[in-house]
């Protein structure tokens, strides 16, 4: 089985411990790092080559939106989900070239179904 390789980018560092220790117990995900904000994300995802950037959408700085444009731009076989508590977030997210999005507040099971078919080509 291939492990899906993911990168976590939130400002919060709750937020990332909560996703952390979601999807660690789970042997088809591997977190290759974690990322503060817009640019950390943009770089790392450069370095990491991750499978899947689970996506915060409100950041200091360069937000979620800007990163992931710019990340699709460089590397567009990356896939991107996109977690807002916005709604009004979306329509701009998907314009950006997101792979899918989620709610911050969506159960555990269909964050971790989310991953695993924006990473199959699912979204």
């Amino acid at each position: 089985m291939k492990r899906i390789k993911v990168l976590i980018v939130d400002d919060s560092a709750t937020v990332r411990d909560g996703l952390r220790s979601i999807l660690s117990p789970h042997a088809d995900f591997t977190i290759v790092g974690e990322a503060i904000d817009g640019l950390d994300a943009i770089d790392k995802a450069g370095d990491l080559h991750p499978d899947v950037v689970l996506m915060d959408a409100q950041m200091p700085g360069t937000n979620g939106v800007e990163a992931t444009r710019r990340i699709k731009e460089s590397s567009p076989e990356i896939k991107v989900l996109f977690l807002t508590v916005h709604v009004s977030d979306i329509q701009e997210a998907l314009a950006a070239g997101v792979d899918g999005y989620l709610m911050k507040d969506c159960q555990r099971e269909e964050l971790l179904k989310a991953i695993r078919d924006v990473a199959r080509g699912m979204s």
